[in-house]
This record gives structure tokens, sequence and C-alpha cells, in this order.
């Protein structure tokens, strides 16, 4: 049986996360041989600001809030590089 771990920044909408589940499941049954039935997905949501790259802290930005207009015109708000969700 299959346990498919997978960590996601925060922002996805349920229908992407749905379809994301149904992909890596059919792909677990092509290329390991399983029934769809066995395997098992483990979807963890990140907090923007819970995920760090070199040490620096990740934001996810905000709908309808550009990192330019919340920051000092550096591109940057409260010191940390903005990050969509990817």
């Amino acid at each position: 049986m299959p346990v498919i771990q997978i960590h996601l920044m925060e922002g996805r909408t349920e229908a992407q996360k749905e379809a994301l589940m149904r992909e890596v499941t059919r792909a677990a049954v092509d290329t390991l041989g399983v029934k769809p039935e066995s395997v098992r997905i483990l979807l963890q949501e990140l907090r923007s600001g819970h995920f760090a790259v070199a040490g620096e802290p990740k934001y996810v930005e905000e709908p309808g809030k550009s990192a330019a207009s919340s920051s000092n015109g550096t591109g940057q708000a409260n010191g940390h590089e903005k990050a969509t969700a990817n």
C-alpha cells in the first residue's frame, strides 16, 4: 500500500487539491501496478511564513495585494521576500 505525503504552501483551491490527488493516485497505479483503493495520500498545507529557503521565511502573497504596495518600495514586505503559491 503506497502512502504518499505532499506538502504544499497554502492558497490552492479545493478543486486543485482534489485534481492533484487524483493525478498522483493515477501515477502510482500506472508506475507501481497497485489498485487505486490501496493508494493513500496525506496532503499537508503549510501556512504562509512556515516555510523557509536559506533561512528566509517565504510568504504567500494575499490576493489583490501586491508585494510592492505593502512594502517599503523594495518589493519586500516586513523585510521578507514575498513568494506566490507554487
